[in-house]
């Protein structure tokens, strides 16, 4: 059994850095879909050609979407702030939206929505790192600690 008070359970490593790692991926996700039609045949000449692949970026988005839930979820049980939700559940749309547009038909319009959305869940990721940062522990706030 644990004999540590709620309050100085040490955070797993894991979470620390989870929203980290989601703000850097979401980031580079809309980096990534901005520029792809700009680059597209450079990446081939590269050894890069995996990543204009539809298979690699719906993978990617949804990797980025379930990282972004958990660790902002996470934070949610210790914050009890919403503020990072009101960033991610539009950019989760965004994304699933931009998965949904057919590339063949409308590229700009796809590169836009992912573009778009990719950015408002790295926001929503730093958002999720500041309400952590200036949340303090006390009698009143309630959290869940991890």
């Amino acid at each position: 059994m644990n004999n540590l008070p709620e309050d100085s359970r040490p955070e797993l490593p894991w979470w620390r850095h989870a929203d980290r790692v989601g703000a850097t991926a979401s980031l580079l996700c809309a980096v990534h879909c901005a520029a792809l039609p700009f680059v597209l045949a450079l990446l081939p000449a590269l050894g890069l050609g995996f990543l204009a692949d539809h298979g690699f970026e719906r993978g990617f988005v949804v990797f980025a979407c379930t990282l972004a839930a958990l660790t902002i979820w996470n934070g949610y049980r210790r914050h009890r702030s919403g503020r990072a939700f009101v960033l991610l559940l539009p950019g989760i749309a965004l994304l699933l939206a931009g998965l949904a547009v057919d590339l063949g038909r409308a590229p700009a319009w796809h590169a836009t929505l992912i573009a778009t959305g990719g950015f408002l869940v790295a926001l929503a990721h730093v958002a999720n790192l500041r309400l952590m940062r200036l949340h303090v522990h006390d009698a009143q706030c309630g959290c869940v600690p991890t």
